[in-house]
């Protein structure tokens, strides 16, 4: 190849890449598209709002406790 074929080349690329750019932001992207707002949160802060009496309490059930069903000395489940 002669370099006056790479320099053209080179040119219908950049045009090309220049082209489909323009291109794809008029037909891919709208104007409402290109404005997004994103939502918003409230900041954390140190306050604890204490849990509801009804549930956490001294009579609540442990989850962490071991349950044993009956009385048995199996060492083996099935």
């Amino acid at each position: 190849m002669r370099r006056k074929d790479i320099m053209v080349i080179v040119i219908v690329a950049v045009f090309a890449a220049v082209f489909s750019v323009v291109i794809s932001k008029i037909f891919f992207t709208s104007a409402s598209q290109r404005n997004l707002t994103a939502e918003t949160v409230q900041p954390i802060n140190a306050d604890f709002q204490t849990p509801d009496p009804a549930v956490f309490n001294n009579n609540a059930i442990d989850p962490t406790k071991l349950i044993q069903i009956g009385d048995t000395t199996n060492p083996q489940p099935f």
